[in-house]
């Protein structure tokens, strides 16, 4: 004769072939009526409400940090460049001297016109990599743009001589162009 299995291990056994499980009551012994019941779920209900507009926040947040992290990213590839060209510009403002100062008798020279081309490459590499000079004469004085040096006859508030060119590189300013100001005087 066979030993017999106890009766429980023989539910347990049958309920796992069947693919059921025992579930656990939750214990509600101390919930003594509906009312009470009604309070726990709204004080539930809040607390996931709370818990979801958090986690939108969160989402919210994290999708407008990476999308200022990119653009920080585009304008710092865009104007890491500036230092160059900050240094390049004393160079075009050399070229410009230059040019203005060669004799005549000189200026039709093969040579010279050697550096002009040299001058024109420098300014067709810059102008690739978004440089732009700042117009200024005859224009409004705007502080953003230009730098007063003085201020002299002439038209008020319009520049009436350009000192030393400014430049934008991807339309920020790198250098104002520095200017002399009319003054409302007119010419004699």
């Amino acid at each position: 004769m066979m030993p017999r299995e106890p009766v429980e291990e023989k539910k347990n056994n049958s309920e796992l072939k069947s693919g059921k499980t025992a579930k656990a009551e939750p214990d509600f012994s101390d919930i003594e009526d509906i009312e009470t019941l009604k309070k726990l779920l709204g004080e539930m209900q809040a607390k996931a409400e709370a818990n979801l507009a958090g986690w939108q926040r969160a989402q919210a947040d994290f999708i407008n940090y990476k999308r200022r992290s990119e653009q920080e990213k585009e304008e710092m590839v865009q104007f890491a460049n500036s230092v160059i060209m900050l240094s390049l510009l004393p160079i075009l403002d050399d070229f410009e001297r230059a040019f203005v100062s060669i004799p005549p008798k000189l200026a039709k020279m093969s040579w010279v016109d050697g550096i002009k081309l040299i001058e024109r490459k420098l300014w067709a590499s810059l102008e690739a990599q978004g440089l732009s000079p700042i117009k200024a004469l005859g224009e409004p004085f705007d502080p953003n743009l230009h730098e007063a040096m003085r201020q002299d006859k002439g038209k008020e508030g319009i520049v009436i001589e350009e000192v030393q060119k400014g430049y934008r590189l991807n339309e920020r300013v790198i250098r104002p162009t520095m200017v002399v100001v009319g003054n409302g005087e007119e010419e004699a």
